[in-house]
């Protein structure tokens, strides 16, 4: 059900409008001055706002011009019985959705608030898509060992140097790869993602080198695989610790000679791409209990880079709150919520088994089950029983 404020200092104004977009199906709360509006507004997210303009206290005018201040996404329609044209325009030249006279035209109104939420749900989903298109996430972080980090993408990405990104479950990998491939020479080509801890060890081979129509039982026709459609840019082998030593050979032989060939096929195929790996798993130990090839982790591992888990990086905590609570409340179409200080100090002092994966859904969380201000009481309620 939609939210509407209705900010007017007649009471019989506010309790006809009231009456019949309750009636429309809306969910109504009023306010006798802008005063008054501004507090309610602050409080709660609405999805319209009907407000007169001349009103003790706080004007419509004054009102409009500090409701955009707190979320310049809502439509702030205009009503006044004293208006005149040059009131019209200044209230829409500060940002008002729409000017309607008194007495107002009931369907004309009607048509105004059904208009001005499908512009509201406009705006959500450009802002959802616009982020969906972003090639790569902002890094954040100031702490010493995401400085470290960004200066080492800096050198080694306009290289072709592989790199092997290391760090737990959790820590952003994924972007460190992404932001070597973004600031790289191949930018402008393919960056193609295999999760090898995903695809099943029989499968792999056909996943990363293709195979021929006919080769196996299933193979109804031909597959290009993932090391042909990253040719010219990057590809980015994620947990590539799981990966079955026979697939490894594979592996090792198309980083050696740069020519891979397709299962079921006996042609060569020259394949130009600059190889990033990331583990969860001490390699070196894996090569010792015989799962990892010495050989290739060294072809791997030209340049390594170690991702701090999110428990050594703590003083990071609040820009990554602070980006989190942004990004989701844009997501949700609400205005942002604001952390009090000490529930931010709770945040940091927690043990974050799930890193940064795990701070993104606690906030979610948080925004979801919490007031406009998110206090340490939210975070004990809702933060602290999951652990």
């Amino acid at each position: 059900m939609s939210n509407i404020l209705i900010i007017d200092d007649e009471k019989a104004i506010r309790k006809t409008l009231g009456e019949i977009l309750s009636y429309e199906g809306y969910k109504i709360d009023e306010a006798g001055d802008g005063e008054e509006g501004l507090k309610r507004f602050r409080e709660k997210n609405y999805d319209v706002v009907l407000c007169d303009i001349k009103m003790p206290k706080t004007d419509g005018i004054e009102f409009l011009d500090k409701a955009r201040e707190i979320n310049p996404d809502v439509p702030i329609i205009m009503i006044s019985g004293h208006g005149t044209i040059e009131t019209a325009v200044e209230a829409v030249k500060k940002g008002a959705y729409d000017y309607v006279s008194k007495p107002p035209d009931l369907n004309r109104l009607l048509i105004t608030i059904r208009n001005a939420m499908d512009k509201t749900d406009l705006v959500t989903e450009t802002k959802v898509l616009r982020r969906k298109v972003i090639k790569v996430e902002e890094m954040i972080g100031e702490s010493a060992p995401i400085l470290k980090i960004k200066e080492t993408i800096d050198k080694v990405a306009p290289t072709d140097a592989r790199v092997l990104v290391m760090g737990e479950n959790g820590v952003g990998k994924e972007l460190v790869a992404r932001w070597i491939h973004e600031k790289s020479n191949r930018c402008k080509n393919p960056l193609v993602e295999v999760n090898c801890a995903a695809i099943p060890g029989e499968l792999i081979e056909s996943e990363l080198f293709g195979h021929e129509k006919g080769s196996f039982t299933s193979a109804v026709k031909q597959r290009i695989g993932k090391f042909e459609q990253a040719h010219g840019g990057t590809l980015f082998l994620d947990e590539i610790g799981d990966m079955s030593l026979n697939a490894q050979a594979k592996v090792l032989r198309a980083l050696q000679e740069g020519k891979i060939t397709r299962v079921g096929g006996d042609k060569d195929i020259t394949v130009d791409v600059r190889v990033i790996a990331a583990t969860n798993k001490d390699l070196l130990r894996e090569v010792d209990d015989k799962r990892f090839r010495l050989d290739l982790y060294h072809r791997l591992s030209v340049i390594i880079i170690h991702v701090p888990s999110l428990n050594e990086r703590k003083d990071d905590i609040p820009l990554l709150v602070g980006k989190f609570l942004t990004d989701i409340c844009a997501d949700y179409g609400i205005a942002p919520k604001v952390i009090d200080p000490d529930a931010l100090k709770a945040l940091q002092n927690n043990n974050w088994t799930g890193n940064i994966r795990e701070l993104r859904n606690v906030v979610e969380r948080l925004i979801i089950l919490s007031g406009k201000n998110i206090t340490a009481e939210d975070v004990r309620n809702y933060v602290l029983p999951a652990n």
